[in-house]
């Protein structure tokens, strides 16, 4: 029971990190978006090309706020999926930094395919850079890199039970 509710929590913790990471993008994004201002986030080109008529009825600064929300989800999904990874793959230094752009490789030749969003084959190099960059981010905030998990510590009794 110890280690099924120590794993619970340290796949929610990854989930929190997940959401923080994606909200770090977000702020990272806004300088992206400097150096390329015609080029659309991937999720801004999933909503604008996916979402339900009755969200490209709302205003722009609604349509952002939906956007954004479902980054952050996104991202809370792709953190609770890492804290399932093995530990030890869990930790090694640049797990995160592997995930992360794992995740990015998976959006390019995976997501927007399927998608059909082709704007993701247009990109300039900057581009793809920065937001290769952005998950690189992500990754290093979900490993926790940034604040380790603390060390958990085993009752005695329960050490014979892993």
């Amino acid at each position: 029971m110890l280690r099924m509710e120590g794993n619970r929590a340290l796949v929610l913790r990854a989930g929190a990190r997940g959401l923080v990471a994606a909200m770090a993008m977000t702020g990272s994004r806004t300088v992206t978006a400097a150096l390329a201002p015609e080029e659309r986030t991937p999720p801004q080109a999933i909503v604008e090309e996916h979402a339900p008529v009755a969200v490209h009825r709302l205003t722009a600064y609604q349509r952002q706020a939906i956007t954004e929300l479902l980054h952050w989800a996104y991202g809370a999904g792709g953190g609770l999926v890492f804290g399932l990874l093995p530990r030890r793959i869990r930790g090694l230094p640049g797990t995160g930094v592997v995930y992360g752009l794992v995740i990015w490789l998976a959006f390019e030749a995976g997501i927007a395919p399927l998608l059909k969003i082709e704007q993701v084959k247009e990109r300039p190099v900057l581009w793809r850079t920065a937001v290769a960059l952005d998950h690189v981010l992500y990754g290093v905030v979900v490993a926790g890199r940034l604040a380790p998990e603390p060390a958990v510590r085993v009752p005695r009794e329960h050490q014979g039970h892993r």
